[in-house]
């Protein structure tokens, strides 16, 4: 054998040496180093797991009253095993039990099949779970459809009835709270895709609210039986059995009566402006304690029964949860509506003034109207107040000083070629008063509202420069008017810049600003504690069954606001003037408790669905007691017209149910708290809630 040949037999036994090797380890890999999760895998193929649900936790307000809970219902299921082996794969059985319980057959037959079974656009109600666990097809059964179905065996075969537990929203006290608890479902697709997620399939999970933000609290430990099956999804043995574990009780801050005044309050100010004319299409309220930033009630109009997703919610009910002709109830208005705040802004420009220097003592000119460039602004109603200081030009709402003040401060800052470092004084105090920012409240989907400062500015630029540059062939035709095809050429040439208008509008909460309802609730607390904002917060503990309190929720400080103790001090009196003989003096006139505070009438452009002008937003924005503050008040009208009439009548409402008002007096016996102020003592979540749970699964 030659030289040649010799090399050639070498590179082809190394070439064979190094394939065995390869495969020896796979092998090896496959075989023991990763035995064990290939085992797991194939068993997991092989395994159902059925799934039992624990008991939910209550969600209790914080005297201990049930806001949400697990009561019993009736449970009527399905048994895919068993309807299967019929000759006509259960149809007539279908047929029966949707007459029974008043649904289509098609219905009942969407509900038994695995969602894998069905076309992707055809899986609404599909069964997420496995085939050996009974499918419910409703919660709601009465007890003479279940007797109907165990009395009859044979004509139901596979179908089986029993109780168990389902959420509940009492309404022990006449409280809503539909946007603050939230509501529950079963875990989708979405949610087991998810790898911090931790579900079983068919498990009940928190949606919205504080059912999903304290779900891992709340849910408990489900009970699992996990079956063994063969490839013709026979039970050849069971592997794991677990009891449930039941979840834990939320304590909240909210006073369930005084979430039901509020609502109430908040409801009738809609209405009333509607009844004057106004188009009043949605509103909130919110009360806070402004010692701790602890959410005592929160409501928001219109809203809906939050036990609706528990019956299952038809087509007609989901479409009109969105859907702008009914307002939208779906919408938190309190946390995710965004509004101007009008004239509840000049608190904070008060703080901004007075960082420029402005002396609060001093005397300003309100007229009627001022005009900046060539752009006349006018004052509320175009009344001219004369020579009047601060404190009064608060009272009666004056704009005109604020456009001056503003104005000179742009001038100042270097009007349309700013300096390099500018003052911005009240870009800077609305800044520290949390504008633009979310509170962070313990709910999910807050918005931040808007600040609209030159940076915005610019990011607004940016993001529609090409529009406004081209936008005689973007626009609707409807909107091709002189007016805007000239405002649109001007945004196109110099949008990015700060304009005095920009500037003057933001010193009295107009133009491009916005805030939330909690946003502005959240100042208001600020300027009547001394200066600390704090992250708002409904939950207050977290309690076992058995009364084991497993965390607390303690304050949480978003920093101060940029007030001097002056400045607080003559907010405070500012603010009660308001009442006594300022715009809101026609509302709280010998109203017993001494009420601070500020309206605001916010105007809106564009035009409602029938073709008529926005109304106006109505605002009030308040605390009291003035002489020593517990409570912060906040109620917003969205297009309720003026301030104090729409939203200053509905918080002098809340504030009668709050401290027991009653004709002119107060009367303690009636007051929602005591003197003292909230509860601060946890309550004992009454065992009774938990037994009547209880009773769905142990009957």
């Amino acid at each position: 054998m030659n030289q040649r040949s010799r090399l050639s037999l070498l590179v082809t036994q190394t070439l064979v040496l190094s394939l065995m090797l390869a495969l020896f380890g796979r092998l090896f890999f496959l075989q023991v180093a990763s035995g064990l999760k290939y085992q797991n895998a194939a068993i997991s193929i092989q395994s159902r797991d059925i799934v039992n649900p624990a008991i939910r936790g209550a969600i209790t307000d914080s005297s201990g009253l049930p806001l949400a809970m697990d009561r019993p219902g009736m449970q009527i299921t399905v048994n895919r095993s068993a309807t299967d082996a019929l000759p006509d794969k259960g149809i007539e059985v279908f047929a029966r039990l949707a007459k029974l319980l008043a649904l289509t057959p098609d219905a009942v037959y969407t509900k038994t099949r695995l969602c894998g079974e069905l076309p992707l656009g055809q899986r609404t109600g599909c069964w997420n779970g496995t085939r050996q666990q009974p499918i419910p097809i409703t919660k709601l059964a009465t007890e003479a459809q279940a007797l109907k179905v165990l009395e009859n065996p044979t004509l139901f075969s596979g179908v089986d009835a029993a109780p168990v537990p389902i959420r509940s929203y009492p309404a022990l006290a006449g409280e809503n709270a539909a946007h603050v608890l939230g509501y529950t479902g079963v875990v989708t697709e979405t949610d087991l895709a998810n790898p911090n997620n931790h579900y079983y399939r068919n498990e009940i999970v928190g949606k919205s609210g504080l059912e999903f933000v304290y779900d891992n609290y709340l849910r408990g430990t489900p009970g699992v039986k996990t079956l063994i099956v063969d490839r013709k999804e026979a039970i050849t043995s069971v592997s794991q059995n677990t009891n449930p574990t039941p979840g834990n009780n939320l304590v909240t801050n909210i006073d369930a009566r005084l979430q039901s005044a509020t609502e109430a309050a908040l409801a009738h100010s809609v209405l009333a402006s509607r009844a004057q004319g106004y188009h009043a299409d949605s509103g909130a309220a919110i009360v806070m304690d402004v010692k701790n930033g602890a959410i005592l009630a929160m409501a928001s109009y219109p809203t809906y029964d939050p036990n609706m997703w528990q019956k299952g919610l038809t087509p007609q009910q989901a479409k009109d949860l969105f859907s702008e002709s009914t307002g939208v109830p779906a919408l938190s208005r309190a946390i995710q509506g965004e509004y101007a705040p009008a004239s509840t802004f000049k608190s904070i420009s008060i703080v901004a003034a007075a960082a420029a220097g402005y002396n609060m003592n001093s005397l300003y000119d309100c007229p009627a109207e001022l005009k900046v460039g060539n752009q006349i602004f006018k004052n509320f109603e175009t009344k001219s107040q004369g020579h009047i200081n601060m404190t009064e030009a608060i009272a009666v709402s004056c704009d005109t000083i604020w456009y001056q003040i503003a104005f000179d401060q742009w001038l100042k800052d270097g009007g349309l070629n700013p300096h390099s470092h500018v003052n911005d004084y009240f870009f800077t105090a609305a800044r520290g008063f949390g504008l633009g920012k979310k509170t962070g409240i313990d709910l999910p989907g807050e918005l931040s509202g808007r600040l609209p400062d030159r940076q915005w500015k610019q990011n607004y630029y940016d993001a529609n420069k090409a529009f406004f540059c081209d936008y005689t062939k973007r626009a609707k035709p409807s909107d091709l008017t002189p007016y805007l095809i000239a405002i649109a050429h001007e945004n196109c040439l110099d949008g990015n810049k700060l304009r005095a208008g920009d500037a003057v509008n933001f010193a009295i909460g107009q133009g491009d600003t916005l805030v939330t309802p909690l946003q502005l609730t959240d100042m208001y607390a600020a300027i009547a504690n001394g200066g600390t904002l704090w992250e708002p917060q409904i939950a207050k503990a977290v309690i076992t069954p058995a009364g084991k309190v497993i965390k607390s929720f303690a304050p949480v400080s978003n920093g101060r606001i940029p007030a001097t103790s002056a400045d607080i001090s003559f907010l405070h009196n500012a603010l009660r003037a308001v009442a006594t003989r300022g715009t809101a003096a026609p509302v709280f006139a010998n109203f017993p408790v001494d009420v601070a505070g500020k309206t605001g009438t916010g105007q809106v452009l564009g035009r409602n669905a029938n073709g008529s002008a926005k109304d106006d937003t109505s605002w009030f924005a308040s605390f009291a007691p003035s002489s020593s503050p517990r409570y912060a008040v906040v109620m917003m009208v969205s297009q309720g017209g003026f301030g104090a009439v729409a939203s200053g009548t509905g918080v002098r409402d809340i504030y009668s149910a709050l401290f027991g008002v009653v004709g002119n007096k107060v009367d303690p016996t009636k007051a929602i708290f005591p003197i003292s102020g909230p509860r601060t003592k946890l309550p004992k979540v009454d065992p009774k809630y938990a037994k009547l749970s209880a009773q769905a699964v142990n009957k």
